[in-house]
C-alpha cells in the first residue's frame, strides 16, 4: 500500500495540473506520469522520480500556452516610442511601421501577414541589441533575449531529454517562460558568434525557429511536446553574415546598420545619453553646462569609433568626476569649456 504522505504529494501534483491552462493531450500525458508515480510509491527510487515529475509539471504549468498580449497598432505612437529610444535607424523603423500597418489592415483575416524577421547587421556599438526592447515597447509586447555568443550546442536551444540527469528545457522555452506570453519580441542576439564546432547544428535549429512552416510545431526535447512559436516576433543581430548559414539568411530580412557620423553621435549624446546619464549619476541639469564647441572632443577621445559605447563611457566618466567634486564640496555648478574639458575626460 502506498504511504499516505506520498498519496498526498501526488494528489497535490494532480491539483496543480488540473488547475493550469495546459493543452488537453499534454495534460493527459502528465496525468499518466502522475499515475505511474503513484504506483512507484512503495518501491525504491520513488523520490528521484517524484522530483523529475514535479519539475516537469512545474515547467508545463508555467508556460504561456494560451496567453497573448494585445498589440499596439497605432503608427504615430509606435514611431514616437521608437524615436524616443533611437536616433536615426529610419530603415528599421520604417519596416516595422509597414508591418504594423499591414497587421492593422489584416487583423482577424485569414490572409493576415507574417512579421518580417529582421536581422540587424553592423559593427559593435551601432544600436543593434538595444533596438529589441524599443520594438517590444512600441508593439506593447513582452521582450526576451537569447544570447548566441559562444553558444556551444544545439541542445542549449532545444533542451535535453528527461532521460538525462539534470535535464532542463532549452533557451527558447526558458525565454517564453520569462515572457509570460507566446507572442513576445524575441531577440536572437549575435547569431554569427556561435562556436565553430556547433555552428551547423545550431543553424539547423535556427532554420526551424525562423521558418513559419515549422515553428508552429517547435518541439523542445525536455518538454517532448510541440509549442507554437508562430506568434513570436523574432529579431536577430549579427556583426557580419559570413558565419550565418545561407538557409538561415534566406529566412531573414537583412538590414545593414551604418556607422554613426560625428554629427549623429553629437545629436545622440545631447538628446539621449546626457539626460539619462545625468539622472543616473544623481546630478541635475543645473549642475552641468557644456559648450557646443567641445562636443567633438567628447565624441572622439580616441579617434574614430563606429559605435557609441566609447561615447557613453566618456560621458559617464565626465558625470562621475563632477559628482565626486560636488560631494567633495568643491562646487555645485560646472561649465565645461575648451580650457577645462581635458581634466574631466577619462584617461583611456
Amino acid at each position: 500500500m502506498v504511504d499516505t504522505a506520498l498519496s498526498k504529494e501526488t494528489e497535490k501534483l494532480k491539483v496543480k495540473l488540473e488547475t493550469a491552462k495546459v493543452p488537453a493531450d499534454l495534460k493527459t500525458k502528465a496525468l499518466e506520469m502522475i499515475e505511474r508515480l503513484s504506483l512507484m510509491g512503495q518501491f525504491q527510487g520513488y523520490s528521484t522520480e517524484y522530483e523529475r515529475v514535479s519539475q516537469y509539471l512545474s515547467w508545463i504549468t508555467s508556460l504561456p500556452w494560451e496567453k497573448l498580449t494585445q498589440d499596439r497598432l497605432e503608427l504615430t505612437q509606435a514611431r514616437q516610442i521608437l524615436d524616443k529610444h533611437h536616433y536615426g535607424m529610419d530603415e528599421v523603423k520604417d519596416r516595422i511601421l509597414e508591418y504594423l500597418a499591414t497587421m492593422s489592415l489584416t487583423r482577424g483575416k485569414e490572409e493576415a501577414g507574417r512579421a518580417p524577421i529582421l536581422c540587424l547587421v553592423g559593427l559593435v556599438g551601432t544600436g543593434k541589441t538595444t533596438f529589441g526592447p524599443s520594438l517590444a515597447e512600441a508593439l506593447n509586447r513582452a521582450y526576451v533575449r537569447i544570447p548566441f555568443g559562444g553558444l556551444g550546442s544545439a541542445l542549449d536551444l532545444r533542451g535535453q531529454s528527461r532521460l538525462h540527469p539534470d535535464a532542463e528545457p532549452g533557451l527558447v522555452i526558458k525565454a517564453l517562460k520569462r515572457a509570460k506570453s507566446r507572442n513576445p519580441v524575441m531577440l536572437l542576439d549575435e547569431i554569427d558568434r556561435v562556436t565553430v564546432e556547433a555552428r551547423a547544428d545550431i543553424m539547423g535549429v535556427l532554420v526551424e525557429l525562423l521558418d513559419p512552416e515549422q515553428n508552429a510545431q517547435f518541439t523542445d526535447h525536455y518538454l517532448d511536446y510541440p509549442f507554437d512559436l508562430s506568434q513570436v516576433l523574432f529579431l536577430a543581430t549579427a556583426n557580419n553574415t559570413r558565419n550565418v548559414a545561407t538557409a538561415v539568411l534566406d529566412r531573414l530580412e537583412v538590414i545593414q546598420m551604418p556607422s554613426y557620423t560625428d554629427e549623429e553621435k553629437i545629436a545622440i549624446a545631447k538628446e539621449y545619453m546626457l539626460p539619462k546619464i545625468i539622472k543616473e549619476s544623481g546630478l541635475s541639469a543645473e549642475n552641468l553646462q557644456i559648450d557646443e564647441n567641445i562636443w567633438p572632443k567628447i565624441v572622439r577621445p580616441l579617434g574614430f569609433d563606429s559605435g557609441i559605447r566609447t561615447l557613453e563611457r566618456t560621458i559617464e566618466g565626465v558625470a562621475g568626476k563632477i559628482a565626486r567634486e560636488i560631494v567633495s564640496g568643491k562646487a555645485k555648478q560646472f561649465h565645461l569649456t575648451l580650457d577645462n574639458i581635458k581634466q574631466y575626460l577619462p584617461n583611456y
